[in-house]
């Protein structure tokens, strides 16, 4: 791409040496350069590849400057343009480079990229109130059910008020990113298990909305579109076809270093 890109400014940068002697008469020269010289103007063309010379009464120098100056400008625009677009391919490999392969939720903080670790969680089913312990993922009973989170806070804390993750999926799932309720020493995603995995069907009461930027085949971008508020937040992948969940717990807290280690309570 690099090659392309310097050939396609050579040749720009060669074009733009190349204008129009316009004659007062309507005609004109292709050139490379010209001189006055008195009453003559001495010109190169590029039409002869040798040196020639014409009265300068002929020649509409007006005309001539403003259009060599308009291409000149013009060129200029379209190179830096090409010039700022390879940057951007060039950004946007090293930003992809830099997520591990491995499937996950990764957080880059400064020049680091951090994993996120799987939550455990608990499913709690109303019908017989019976919670059971898992290590996620696990396949959900559908019916009136609650997911929780072990623990007030989350470990994994994040200064930014629109926090970007990186979802690298074994295969093509759904994600997104939902607020969770802490409630004595749980955090809640309500009724979450339940929820049939369609886009039309998603409780939204708790679902952040996201921007999602699709990097490559395997690899996803999702942020806010709005400020978090403080808090407790996960992100979570929906297993299409099945009613299974992966999840992955943070916290937002404006200011002091990210990522300690615990919270304080």
């Amino acid at each position: 791409m690099r090659v392309v890109i310097v050939f396609f400014v050579a040749a720009f940068l060669l074009l733009a040496d190349t204008f129009k002697l316009y004659l007062k008469d309507g005609d004109c020269h292709m050139v490379r350069e010209y001189q006055v010289l008195g009453d003559r103007i001495r010109y190169y063309s590029t039409e002869r590849g040798e040196w020639e010379e014409i009265p300068k009464q002929l020649v509409d120098l007006e005309k001539t400057e403003k259009e060599r100056s308009s291409k000149s400008d013009e060129l200029k625009k379209e190179a830096k343009a090409n010039a700022e677009e390879d940057q951007a391919e060039r950004a946007l490999r090293g930003e992809i480079e830099s997520i591990p392969m491995n499937p996950g939720t990764y957080y880059e903080e400064g020049n680091q990229v951090k994993a996120l670790t799987i939550a455990d969680y608990k499913v709690i089913t109303d019908k017989k109130r019976q919670a059971l312990k898992v290590l996620s993922p696990v396949p959900l009973i559908p019916g009136k059910a609650s997911v929780v989170i072990q623990g007030e806070h989350s470990k994994f804390v994040v200064n930014e008020d629109k926090p970007g993750f990186y979802f690298r999926l074994a295969k093509q799932e759904r994600f997104g990113i939902v607020r969770l309720t802490p409630k004595k020493t749980v955090r809640v995603v309500e009724d979450i298990a339940i929820i049939p995995v369609s886009k039309e069907n998603v409780q939204e009461q708790k679902q952040v909305e996201t921007f999602e930027q699709q990097l490559a085949s395997d690899l996803y971008k999702v942020w806010p579109e709005k400020p978090l508020t403080p808090g407790e937040y996960a992100v979570i992948e929906y297993a299409e076809g099945e009613v299974q969940l992966l999840i992955w717990d943070f916290a937002y807290r404006p200011g002091g270093p990210a990522q300690a280690a615990a919270i304080k309570k």
